[in-house]
């Protein structure tokens, strides 16, 4: 099974992937997480440091695949779940989508796709073009996570718009909503309304998960010394049991960029026909 992981950027989308990643192995699977993103930071908190990429790899071997061997490319992280980062070009120069390309190249070239259950791609990327949006084609399964604001659910609904694209020509489908650290989920709720997808699952706004990737843990490792922390594993099990599930999951109909601008502002900005009914009932009773 494969998955691959989008969200706005800076929403979580790194620190979601390896708490599946490890939820998943939890669950008796063997597990491949490949970051895919020129800061190669994606499997930090599975390895506590920032391997070697694929890209560097292959500089180093003057890209002659035959001379790469698995253990120059992947790392056992946290849980037994295996990590590998493709990197990227330099800043302003190259696409992040051939490097992923590259990545799965090699990986298919050492018959590393056959040795796992489950491969998660987390993607850097939030309004996707078309590079970023390589590892679709890979995918079974692609999670959005989001939280309860207008701009990780603007962003959301490209991405549903990049599967329901891929999924023209591939056995694409959208898993689901992941909502990050939020105390609400109310414009979730609303976006969901408007474009029917599942909701996996919402993590209230937990401290430990942001202190998680400074401290360069999973939730499972810090639970390990802190047994408080066992609920918020659950909730990434609870994830992890939904994938497992093979869900039929969806093919989104994404809304028009203008009509997802009105339903998500007017939430803001014309709450009030419920508490207009409550004022006009508080000048009765005045009246009374």
């Amino acid at each position: 099974m494969k998955l691959a992981v989008y969200g706005k950027g800076g929403i979580g989308k790194s620190t979601t992937s390896c708490n599946i990643s490890v939820a998943l192995a939890k669950r008796g699977k063997k597990v491949l997480q490949i970051g895919c993103d020129p800061k190669h930071d994606s499997t930090f908190t599975l390895t506590g440091f920032l391997i070697p990429t694929i890209i560097d790899t292959l500089q180093e071997k003057n890209y002659h695949y035959e001379d790469v061997w698995p253990e120059d490319v992947i790392y056992k992280g946290y849980g037994g779940v295996d990590c590998v980062e493709a990197g990227g070009p330099p800043a302003g120069a190259g696409c992040g989508g051939y490097v992923v390309g590259e990545t799965v190249k090699l990986l298919k070239e050492l018959n590393a796709f056959d040795e796992y259950d489950v491969i998660l791609f987390d993607v850097l990327g939030d309004v996707v073009c078309g590079g970023f949006a390589a590892p679709l084609n890979y995918a079974d399964y692609c999670l959005i996570v989001t939280d309860n604001g207008f701009d990780a659910l603007f962003a959301a609904n490209r991405i549903a718009a990049s599967v329901r694209e891929k999924a023209r020509t591939h056995p694409l489908r959208l898993a689901g909503l992941i909502g990050n650290r939020t105390s609400k989920r109310d414009l979730i709720d609303k976006y969901v309304e408007a474009v029917p997808m599942p909701v996996l699952e919402v993590l209230p706004l937990i401290e430990d998960i942001r202190v998680s990737r400074v401290k360069g843990k999973t939730l499972f490792e810090m639970a390990e010394s802190d047994p408080s922390l066992a609920y918020v594993c659950d909730y990434y099990l609870n994830i992890a049991d939904q994938i497992l599930s093979r869900p039929e999951g969806v093919v989104p109909n994404d809304a028009q960029d203008r009509e997802l601008f009105s339903l998500l502002s007017d939430f803001y900005l014309n709450p009030g026909k419920p508490q207009a009914t409550r004022v006009e009932e508080e000048l009765d009773l005045m009246v009374v």
